[in-house]
């Protein structure tokens, strides 16, 4: 597990590092939000501990930022124990809150925890009509037949077929396929949304365009 750690004091940082180095994970760290945002882009860490109080912009705005394009689970670790501020982290997006002062023995558990519901969800199989997906192993099946799709047209269908039936924005896709960096390339869809249909051809399935606004998977 990689973890990525948002905290201005550095001897939380230290703690924590030594704690989960301990257990075999990797360590990346970021002392505020902005910088945390842009590790949480490059590295792809597989779960974040985000404090509140940050000196830049407070964690709740980083946590919306993030889950603007990302569902890495967020365990937050703050001095701030009023009830009101941890709805307002849950309703951000939070997966799990912990107050300072901490148990490294219970943060370690909690972490564990997290991921591990995170990746069940990730790696649920979808389907939508004869189309079946298995994230677990990036495969794809039509009418019981391998599918071939590239990365990339996996990630796109990927998207298409957890939100079927319903407009997913140009931005959204954008961001969940190539990163934030890319949401104003919306050309990138186009071209992608041209090789799927293709390959959906005579499956029942449609990918159909809401000009300027995105794109839905529908059963014909």
């Amino acid at each position: 597990m990689t973890a990525l750690i948002i905290d201005d004091e550095i001897q939380i940082r230290r703690l924590l590092k030594l704690a989960l180095e301990s257990k075999g994970h990797t360590v990346r760290e970021a002392e505020n939000g902005t910088l945390g945002l842009q590790a949480a882009v490059f590295h792809k860490p597989d779960v974040i501990i985000l404090d509140l109080g940050l000196p830049d912009m407070d964690g709740v705005e980083v946590l919306r930022r993030l889950r603007e394009w990302s569902p890495i689970p967020v365990l937050i670790l703050s001095v701030r124990d009023q009830e009101a501020m941890k709805l307002a982290a849950f309703d951000a997006g939070a997966d799990d809150y912990v107050t300072k002062p901490f148990s490294t023995a219970e943060l370690l558990a909690r972490l564990t925890a997290i991921q591990r519901r995170h990746s069940a969800d990730e790696n649920a199989n979808l389907h939508i009509g004869s189309l079946h997906l298995d994230p677990a192993h990036h495969t794809a099946t039509l009418s019981d037949e391998p599918l071939k799709l590239t990365p990339t047209e996996y990630a796109m269908l990927a998207q298409l077929v957890k939100h079927a039936g319903k407009v997913v924005t140009l931005k959204q896709l954008l961001r969940a396929v190539w990163g934030p960096q890319s949401e104003q390339q919306s050309n990138y869809l186009r071209v992608y949304a041209n090789h799927l249909r293709k390959k959906l051809e005579d499956s029942g399935l449609e990918i159909q365009n809401e000009p300027g606004i995105g794109y839905r998977l529908v059963e014909r």
